[in-house]
């Protein structure tokens, strides 16, 4: 009561700051500012995060090392920017019976990638499409 006389008298608001304390902690202060300034921390927050893209790259088992060579380059400039890549090789007819070659290709790629990425998800099958997921060194 003592406290909302004096916000009264002093023309401000009576704000509860750390409600979850004991005792609950309340200032006296102008409202709408107080609002302004926590509007304001939120979005200089907001702005200074970083999103981690996952950019994709497609490969087939029979893509030749010519065409790889040019999309491990885009990887590797992406991994250095800090963006997550995942490569993914579909298999079709009957390249579903030699997954292994795709396997093996993954693991040649992760290989000459592991200087600027370490694999964040292994090479997993799933349906017909086999992914690998690469994230930059930290």
């Amino acid at each position: 009561m003592r406290a909302l006389e004096m916000a009264e008298t002093a023309d401000l608001d009576l704000v509860e700051v750390a409600p979850n304390a004991v005792p609950p902690v309340c200032k006296i202060m102008d409202f709408g500012k107080f609002q302004y300034e926590k509007q304001r921390r939120e979005r200089k927050a907001k702005k200074a995060q970083k999103v981690v893209e996952v950019k994709q790259v497609r490969l087939n088992p029979s893509t030749d090392d010519y065409h790889l060579g040019f999309k491990m380059d885009d990887a590797r400039k992406w991994l250095v920017e800090g963006n997550k890549v995942r490569f993914s090789i579909r298999f079709r007819g009957r390249q579903n019976l030699h997954t292994e070659i795709g396997l093996n290709r993954l693991i040649r790629i992760a290989e000459e990638m592991k200087d600027v990425s370490s694999i964040e998800q292994n090479a997993t099958l799933e349906g017909n499409t086999m992914t690998m997921t690469l994230a930059p060194l930290s």
